[in-house]
């Protein structure tokens, strides 16, 4: 009985120290997909007389200075643009687009259309589900207008819920990577 409670003991001191080892808190888990740090979106429309940039600058990040929002000319009426965006951390010196290709499966952007503003958006990219990405997209406008789109990045959307295929957020999901308002003339 002696060898046994020593053993016993024994068995406990091992097993207790090996669970105090593996425990060090240096060993966070981490995310393997997590949101990405952006800090410039830029969208690009060619097809028409000249490219337009549509473009979103905040390199200080949520609640510093007012972003720096600008759009280099109006669209054209009744024209087809071909679409790209590109996202970059400047502060980290990355191109966060190349992070998007890569994990295309789990982002997708929205772009949602105001009131007034006589534009259509169709994907031009997908993911290897056959879902769409949005780093590619054409748009289409009609007569001349004005109001906002709104671009947005979700991380991890459900892309099989109804309607996200279609474009529409309401039941993406997921987590906002960035959202931006622009103001969009077509004259």
């Amino acid at each position: 009985m002696n060898q046994f409670l020593r053993a016993f003991v024994l068995l406990t001191i091992f097993c207790s120290t090996a669970i105090l080892i593996s425990c060090n808190k240096g060993d966070e888990p981490t995310s393997e997909n997590e949101e990405e740090g952006i800090t410039t979106l830029t969208l690009t429309l060619t097809g028409g007389a000249a490219p337009i940039t549509f473009q979103f600058r905040d390199l200080d990040g949520d609640g510093g200075n007012t972003p720096i929002i600008t759009q280099s000319t109006p669209l054209a009426a009744n024209t087809t643009y071909s679409a790209a965006l590109t996202l970059l951390n400047e502060n980290e010196n990355e191109d966060i687009t190349l992070e998007i290709k890569e994990e295309d499966e789990d982002h997708q952007f929205f772009f949602v259309v105001g009131n007034g503003l006589n534009l259509n958006v169709q994907y031009k990219d997908e993911d290897g589900n056959k879902n769409p990405v949005g780093l590619l997209s054409e748009f289409k406008t009609g007569d001349p207008s004005s109001g906002n789109l709104v671009v947005t990045l979700r991380h991890q959307p459900s892309k099989t819920a109804t309607g996200v295929k279609e474009g529409r957020i309401a039941n993406a999901g997921g987590e906002t990577d960035i959202e931006v308002t622009f103001g969009v003339t077509i004259k």
